[in-house]
């Protein structure tokens, strides 16, 4: 019997949660959606895609995030993606908990454009999926937060090169 997986990291007392938190918060919603749809592209979305090559849903949802942000499409288009492909990719990949951790970070960094509180769903769903495809769902729980502490890091990193100094509308 396989073995059952957390679906995203449930420790948001863990320093390297608050320290991200902390930036998090001193943000516009602009930048941390530009941050979380950048960063999920680039890191997060090749896990889903090496487990569905021919399945771009999370893609969808980035990219209509984006064209949001560019004033190319309403947020009710975004919403539906986000909704209805997206999270549905995650629903449906139940059986590839690195795929589904992905498919459900995409969903939370395209939703940051409607509510700056998803982009903490970067760190809580896609560290564990970067854990995950690295070590493989079964590794052992000490040595999978190891791998999404390293993860945060990086993202706290990210967040850090494109963060606004003294940021006048933080979220």
């Amino acid at each position: 019997m396989p073995k059952k997986c957390r679906k995203m990291l449930n420790d948001i007392d863990a320093p390297y949660i608050q320290s991200l938190m902390r930036l998090i918060e001193t943000q516009s919603k602009t930048t941390l959606a530009r941050w979380c749809i950048a960063y999920a592209q680039k890191h997060i979305f090749p896990i889903y895609a090496k487990a569905y090559p021919n399945d771009a849903r999370p893609k969808h949802a980035l990219d209509a995030a984006k064209d949001w942000l560019d004033g190319k499409v309403k947020l009710p288009y975004v919403k539906y993606i986000i909704l209805n492909e997206c999270h549905a990719a995650a629903r449906e990949n139940d059986g590839n908990p690195a795929a589904q951790a992905a498919a459900r970070t995409c969903g939370q960094a395209a939703a940051v454009i409607h509510a700056p509180t998803h982009s903490l769903g970067l760190a809580l769903y896609g560290a564990l999926a970067v854990a995950y495809d690295k070590l493989s769902a079964d590794a052992d729980w000490s040595e999978l937060l190891g791998t999404a502490a390293e993860e945060c890091a990086k993202m706290e990193n990210a967040l850090r090169a494109v963060a606004v100094e003294n940021e006048p509308n933080p979220a």
